[in-house]
């Protein structure tokens, strides 16, 4: 990958990426070919806050198709089917549209998430975001890499200087866990906290050093699975902090976690 230094990867690692990337790049000519038409299809799945588009759909047939042709043992988790509930060792973690509420606004920070488990462990992450031309890829033990080259978390300790970003579930009307009293705490004790509206894009910014921190509640395998391998491999540390409201994790540079974890658990 270009502009990249990716020679110690092995050969079955290289693979790996070649296709994560082969795949997304597909799959994104399919998103930017829907991304702000106004007769784009929105439907809702529970809740008007939890939606799917067709530009979803079509993105997910590109990849499923992808991993269908040239690796039919593996497994597949992916937001719009599921789990096929294949016994393998190897499991793709697919999230063809990460951030559909803001892709469906009009909004561009929208990506592609494709992790790898091995033996239930993540092996490779990549995302891409297709219209911000953006790529951040991670290989296990071996480091994370983006839009400038090899990744690394900030080295904020001061979480007044720090810039946050964090989400809320899509339960929020009815679930009084809902991340705001979290919210009410940290805001008066950060720079800022931004709202980008993609879990896999705010991780790989904390691994890119353009956010100090995150934390989200109630996501899923394929919201976290490629962007935490990601963040950790740039040196960042990542916690999955609760096991009663989905995935909840937290991101940050070493200096501000402790903080950090402190005010949202």
């Amino acid at each position: 990958m270009e502009n990249m230094t990716t020679t110690e990867f092995s050969q079955q690692e290289s693979q790996w990426l070649a296709s994560a990337r082969q795949m997304a790049r597909e799959a994104g000519e399919v998103l930017t070919g829907f991304f702000r038409r106004r007769d784009l299809s929105i439907e809702d799945k529970g809740s008007a806050y939890d939606i799917v588009t067709e530009a979803d759909k079509g993105s997910e047939r590109i990849i499923l198709d992808h991993i269908h042709r040239f690796y039919p043992d593996h497994a597949i988790l992916s937001e719009e089917s599921g789990d096929d509930h294949r016994q393998a060792c190897c499991q793709w973690v697919i999230d063809p549209l990460d951030g559909t509420v803001n892709y469906s606004a009009g909004l561009a920070t929208y990506c592609i998430s494709i992790g790898l488990k091995v033996d239930g462990v993540t092996r490779m992450g990549y995302v891409y975001a297709p219209t911000l031309g953006e790529e951040f890829f991670a290989i296990k033990g071996k480091g994370a890499y983006g839009p400038y080259g090899r990744l690394q978390a900030k080295s904020t300790t001061e979480l007044q200087r720090a810039v946050i970003s964090t989400g809320f579930p899509y339960d929020k009307a009815t679930n009084p866990d809902n991340n705001l009293e979290r919210f009410a705490q940290v805001m008066p004790r950060v720079r800022g906290i931004r709202r980008l509206g993609s879990a896999a894009m705010d991780l790989c910014y904390v691994a890119a050093g353009w956010l100090d921190g995150y934390w989200e509640l109630n996501l899923k395998e394929w919201d976290a699975c490629a962007g935490e391998l990601i963040a950790l491999e740039a040196g960042a540390v990542v916690k999955r902090y609760r096991n009663n409201h989905g995935i909840c994790i937290l991101a940050a540079c070493p200096g501000i976690a402790p903080q950090l974890l402190e005010l949202v658990e």
